[in-house]
């Protein structure tokens, strides 16, 4: 979410787009597309995009998790670096930001690996280990309503294998975190969350200021 750099000038962000990840036709219209409609500061950058891309890749995961989809471009980046028969579940309450993203999981040929579930993301996450999939997907990226972030962990935590990757968006929350005036739901709820890791022993974790902040978080 957002496509600022924390710690980064506007010229050095401007450098790093340019050179630092190749973008497909279909990623750059969609985030050309989306940085004109309101709330397009929840797309996450395109580095990481490619970032996420390069860690699917690397773990040969299969089946993967999104919880937050907005207008797909994360979705649209994880999906293209799945092989044949990956698996993409998208978690979102938004019909109308989706359907943006489908028109682009559509021409970029990735659309039969994308289970899109529109719904509240706890529900499909439950609805999931109903299903019997814990301990079955590769990866989680969590990017969805920041109050809910901690039982989105948990839920990941019980879905994911051994070894399997949860990906945490904005965990730095602009300097907020660090902000003790800042008492909003959201800026508690992501440093309860980053306090939680920090101390979990089901994990090992790096937080990285890239974007706005992510966690990788390697359950054990």
């Amino acid at each position: 979410m957002s496509s600022a750099h924390i710690g980064l000038s506007e010229d050095l962000a401007d450098y790093v787009l340019k050179l630092g990840h190749r973008e497909s036709g279909a990623q750059r219209r969609l985030r050309e597309e989306t940085a004109g409609i309101p709330g397009a500061g929840m797309q996450i950058t395109p580095g990481q995009g490619a970032f996420m891309a390069i860690l699917v890749k690397l773990m040969g995961a299969k089946l993967c998790l999104e919880i937050g989809t907005f207008t797909g471009y994360s979705a649209l980046s994880v999906a293209a670096a799945l092989p044949a028969g990956g698996k993409l579940v998208c978690c979102d309450v938004s019909r109308e930001w989706t359907d943006m993203g489908r028109r682009y999981w559509q021409e970029a040929g990735v659309i039969d690996r994308i289970d899109l579930r529109i719904a509240p993301a706890l529900d499909t996450l439950n609805a999931l280990l109903e299903e019997g999939m814990a301990g079955r997907f590769d990866f989680s990226f969590i990017d969805a309503d920041k109050e809910n972030y901690g039982g989105y962990y948990e839920k990941s935590l019980e879905l994911l294998r051994p070894g399997g990757l949860i990906a945490v968006d904005n965990v730095l929350w602009s300097g907020a975190v660090v902000d003790e005036s800042d008492s909003s739901p959201d800026t508690q709820a992501i440093r309860a969350l980053n306090e939680r890791i920090a101390a979990d022993e089901r994990v090992e974790h790096v937080l990285l200021p890239v974007g706005d902040g992510l966690t990788l978080a390697r359950k054990l």
